[in-house]
């Protein structure tokens, strides 16, 4: 256990350090960018928030709360309560159009930062639990890494940093996004910001 929540804090913190990011769009708050390797493909939404870090972690971190501002979330429940920094959802989406809806078994870890100059981290990855076998109801997806990195602009302002690699399988979703056709990243995005402030 403490090496899977070691090594999912550690894949975000590599994910989020690495060269040849491109910034794919621009708003007044909120920034998206791309990087691409080989089949993966991340992306990074930057969001201005008027609130301070700690209490931005703090909402980000539940992830209970995440349907009210993710309609990628249609539930959420906690399965097991690891210790108080890891906790093991489990998540269902709602269905795109000619697809059974999605469920993922979801680790997700939560780090405070050590110096002021470090960020609050927020990690998500998909684990597999015996108890929670694959339904023939959802198609049972994986998340490869994602997660929050909330850095402290001011006592009252932060900077949200949202990341996630995706696979082939679920480029669909992202790749209409990112040719314009689909707004849906800055949209989730703005209702992050909303449900912050």
């Amino acid at each position: 256990q403490a090496y899977v929540s070691y090594s999912n804090i550690a894949a975000l913190t590599h994910l989020a350090a690495k060269p040849g990011w491109e910034i794919t769009s621009t708003l007044d708050d909120i920034k998206i960018w791309t990087h691409e390797e080989g089949d993966l493909l991340s992306f990074k939404v930057e969001m201005q928030v008027k609130i301070p870090s700690h209490r931005a972690f703090s909402l980000l971190s539940d992830f209970t709360f995440r349907q009210q501002w993710d309609k990628h979330f249609l539930t959420c429940e906690v399965l097991q309560a690891v210790n108080e920094d890891e906790k093991i959802y489990y998540v269902t989406s709602p269905p795109m159009s000619g697809h059974k809806p999605r469920d993922f078994v979801i680790l997700v870890s939560q780090r405070q930062p050590c110096k002021p100059s470090e960020p609050y981290v927020v990690a998500v990855k998909s684990v597999t639990l015996m108890s929670v076998p694959p339904s023939s109801e959802y198609c049972r997806s994986e998340i490869l890494c994602a997660g929050f990195q909330i850095y402290s602009d001011s006592s009252n302002s932060c900077t949200v940093c949202y990341f996630n690699q995706v696979t082939s399988g679920v480029m669909p979703y992202v790749a209409a996004n990112l040719t314009g056709s689909s707004k849906s990243i800055e949209d989730t995005a703005l209702e992050c910001m909303k449900f912050l402030e």
